[in-house]
């Protein structure tokens, strides 16, 4: 069965998918990757955009006036939902979009990871500011853990060793990006537990 129907509900779009889309909006300056990593650095400082306020988010990073075909508009919001739901989800099941790795160099899967990071800290600088808690201890080193990923070598050796890293970091990034998004949101049971704190 064809996996090229973006109209498929709560399927996230996948790599090639994205790539194809872009390319038919004419974008060629931001990676499948890159957008992913913007989209879910938004929802990890605890940005929740309504899909027209995405859109123009998506347009702004691609410097595009607006998106032209309706199946790309589809396939973003299904992007930012299911992106929404595998971050919330206690079964940590978040998965980063990236090339399918038997179809794709390790350099194209580093450079990749990268344009991921990178996304990511673009998404989540610009909300950030919108949250009142000051940023741990933690979370500013794993911040800065992300940067350091974002600028990752591009020349590296196509052998089993360099893969078996490779897929560390890119599992260090995915816990990474989890543990930014449970220190800026709220679990929504726990939001509501502060009736004790009105006067009476």
């Amino acid at each position: 069965m064809s996996s090229d129907n973006p109209q498929q509900p709560h399927v996230k779009p996948d790599f090639d998918q994205l790539a194809n889309m872009l390319v038919e909006e004419g974008v060629f300056v931001v990676s499948p990757s890159e957008l992913h990593g913007l989209l879910c650095g938004q929802l990890a400082a605890g940005a929740r955009l309504e899909p027209l306020t995405m859109l123009q988010s998506v347009c702004e990073l691609t410097d595009i006036n607006a998106l032209e075909q309706e199946n790309s508009k589809v396939a973003l919001i299904q992007l930012y939902k299911v992106s929404e739901t595998e971050l919330e989800s206690a079964e940590l099941g978040f998965e980063l979009l990236m090339p399918e790795e038997d179809e794709s160099s390790l350099a194209q899967l580093a450079e990749a990871l990268g344009c991921w990071c990178q996304g990511f800290l673009a998404g989540f600088g610009l909300y950030s500011k919108q949250t009142d808690k000051s940023i741990s201890a933690d979370i500013s080193e794993t911040l800065r853990d992300l940067a350091e990923v974002a600028q990752i070598s591009l020349d590296i050796d196509d052998d089993e060793d360099s893969a078996s890293d490779l897929m560390e970091v890119q599992e260090y990034v995915r816990m990474a990006a989890l543990m930014v998004f449970a220190e800026f949101n709220t679990a929504p049971d726990a939001a509501q537990n502060g009736p004790e704190d009105r006067l009476h």
